[in-house]
């Protein structure tokens, strides 16, 4: 089974913290980003693990990212796709057809991979995505009938679900991603009007790396997490 990890990104927002390289191989806690999500492909049993990337950096992702127990492969967007074009452009190197793990390239994620892979299998959805509770990140307060303030709340989870970029695509979710563009805006859409699109809900962790306080606070995950660390021969964890 191959996978693709969406590594475009140019770690505007994180200034000097990115040291320079793309977002997807920002260090944290000593490893590049992407090397948590290569290491966590290759516990769910992927072995082949495709790199969507700018043109130019190919190299320096096959550099950082080998001896993890699996087979990286850079593709080079010619120019920029977008991300629902960069996947389709990638996925073009696949070796296998069937169903394929897609990671958004700077999203640490502890979702239940095989778990998710067998749903989606037995659902017989073209495609599945992972969806978290919406957290609050601003305080509440709770009004009652009367106008009266009956008491506050700091960061709520909210009744609704939202996309953390991990997904299960199928060979028809595949041949229906945009050349370019976002897939979040054309194929899923399409997809969900048709009942074909099959949401995984995950209530773990999930760390979003866009700014310098966001590497911070994944850095302090990972320090007290050891056991998640990617090791050069992709150990279990």
């Amino acid at each position: 089974m191959d996978a693709i990890i969406l590594a475009g990104g140019k770690a505007e927002r994180l200034g000097d913290a990115a040291e320079g390289k793309p977002k997807a191989l920002v260090p944290i806690a000593g490893h590049p980003l992407a090397a948590y999500q290569v290491s966590q492909l290759r516990r769910a049993g992927v072995r082949r693990v495709i790199v969507s990337c700018a043109l130019g950096q190919g190299s320096l992702f096959a550099e950082e990212l080998a001896g993890l127990g699996c087979d990286v492969v850079p593709v080079e967007e010619p120019e920029p796709l977008g991300r629902g074009g960069g996947l389709r452009f990638a996925a073009a190197a696949r070796e296998h057809d069937g169903p394929l793990f897609a990671l958004n390239g700077d999203e640490l994620l502890d979702v239940d991979l095989e778990a998710m892979l067998e749903r989606h299998r037995a659902q017989g959805a073209a495609a599945t995505i992972a969806v978290a509770p919406m957290v609050s990140s601003l305080g509440v307060v709770d009004v009652g009938d009367d106008d009266f303030v009956s008491g506050f709340r700091e960061a709520p989870t909210l009744p609704y679900w939202v996309n953390i970029g991990c997904y299960v695509l199928d060979d028809e979710a595949v041949g229906r991603l945009p050349e370019r563009g976002d897939h979040e805006q054309t194929t899923f859409p399409e997809l969900a009007s048709e009942g074909k699109l099959l949401a995984w809900k995950h209530e773990g962790t999930w760390l979003t790396v866009n700014t310098p306080k966001q590497l911070r606070q994944a850095a302090e995950w990972f320090e007290a997490n050891p056991g998640w660390r990617p090791g050069r021969d992709a150990a279990a964890r």
